[in-house]
């Protein structure tokens, strides 16, 4: 019962558009509740749902009269047929199985010589996407707006909330049905947890979460998990079995939310997170991981945290997201990744990635740019991999990934080199 029992909430979700925290709020009942009821049977914590919430969540399901609300799970495509059956959307990393995340990356590697600037296609000519950024951005805007124009489609851009309608008064559900008149898709930043899965409520185009508070990053917690696959391929190495260590702003950092629960579904993972006591990974992400079947430590200490890690997976400090009380304790010296540390601590396949920006600026304490020259840092191969990762996304919303191969033509230009 209890694997049916997870399938049927899982899939309950997906056919309502709903994160996990907005489906119990929609049914009335605490997230650890539903967490409980979605772990696997060995888990001690495992709960048998409620037969009165089981009817509940298949009477509400019935009435949105939605088929599967979101990206292809295990091969099935996401419903797009249409306004009155709603839209596929990418709200959180919550909506995916291992199947079919591995899915996605697999329509990625499709899309490389495109990225690449090696071939060309048209299979979204006439679509169009509307950026809206209420929050700044310059590497997540530009990815996606990239990655879309790449596929033969138009963007049109707006940044900033004292810039929006929404500063007049007007409310996210109406602004969200106006914008999904004028565009193909959406790709929505908020600083507002919560506030993308509510615009995508009210929006009959697909709605992609650019970034929502400190709530979750979907997009950039994929193409993460994409660049550690393709550098564990190059080193031979895999997922499963991995040490990755979170370092720096854990509790506001929404890029290590939504990469750690991501990475939660492979196997037998060790994850350390290091971090001052004050910004350290929220409980439930940290206890989720642990019932998942993987081992987690928290530490404060660096030196000791990274060593032997696979991949360190670094964060600025997100003091924008800062309450007003609360000041930044014990982010000293001793939390900035540089030259010394990886030499000392690493081995010499270990990965080093940010989603950047990185604040370089001195007592920053962010990653060094002294590790600029390291072939450890996959930075910046990191975020080109941004492009074929997002393209996959719009592709499969949109339901043309399997026209891809047969649409590339050669690029009739080329980048001229300096010298």
């Amino acid at each position: 019962m209890s694997l049916q029992q997870q399938d049927f909430l899982r899939d309950a979700m997906r056919r309502l558009g709903l994160t996990r925290d907005a489906f119990v709020s929609r049914i009335g009942v605490s997230r650890r509740a539903l967490d409980t009821w979605l772990l696997p049977d060995e888990s001690p914590e495992s709960r048998k749902m409620p037969e009165i919430v089981q009817r509940f969540v298949s009477e509400i399901s019935a009435q949105s009269g939605s088929p599967v609300n979101t990206l292809p799970i295990n091969g099935v495509e996401g419903n797009r047929r249409g306004l009155s059956d709603g839209a596929a959307h990418l709200l959180s990393v919550d909506q995916f199985s291992r199947e079919s995340v591995e899915a996605l990356l697999r329509v990625a590697d499709i899309m490389q010589p495109i990225a690449h600037r090696q071939k060309f296609t048209r299979v979204l000519e006439g679509a169009v996407l509307a950026n809206l950024f209420f929050e700044a951005s310059t590497r997540t805007r530009l990815s996606f707006s990239s990655a879309f124009s790449r596929l033969g489609g138009s963007v049109c851009d707006t940044t900033g909330f004292t810039f929006s309608s929404m500063a007049k008064g007007e409310s996210i559900r109406d602004t969200s049905r106006v914008i999904s008149g004028y565009a193909d898709a959406i790709v929505v930043r908020h600083p507002e947890q919560g506030s993308v899965a509510e615009f995508a409520q009210a929006a009959v185009v697909p709605v992609i979460n650019g970034g929502d508070g400190v709530g979750e990053h979907p997009s950039q917690a994929l193409l993460d998990l994409y660049t550690i696959q393709r550098e564990f391929a190059r080193l031979n190495k895999t997922v499963d079995g991995a040490h990755i260590a979170f370092v720096g702003d854990l509790k506001y950092g929404r890029t290590v939310h939504s990469l750690g629960k991501l990475l939660g579904l492979y196997k037998h993972l060790k994850f350390t997170f290091v971090s001052p006591p004050s910004l350290e990974m929220p409980g439930h992400i940290v206890e989720a991981l642990a019932m998942g079947g993987h081992d987690v430590e928290q530490t404060h200490d660096l030196k000791s945290g990274v060593k032997g890690a696979d991949v360190i997976y670094a964060t600025r400090i997100q003091k924008e997201r800062f309450n007003v009380e609360e000041t930044l304790e014990g982010y000293s010296a001793d939390f900035q990744i540089n030259q010394a540390l990886v030499n000392a601590q690493c081995a010499a396949d270990t990965l080093i990635m940010h989603p950047l920006p990185r604040d370089s600026r001195s007592g920053a304490n962010d990653l060094s740019t002294d590790l600029d020259q390291d072939p450890r840092l996959a930075i910046f191969r990191q975020t080109d991999n941004g492009i074929p990762v997002r393209m996959a996304i719009f592709a499969t919303l949109l339901g043309v990934e399997n026209q891809i191969e047969q649409s590339m033509r050669d690029v009739a230009w080329g980048l001229r080199t300096a010298g």
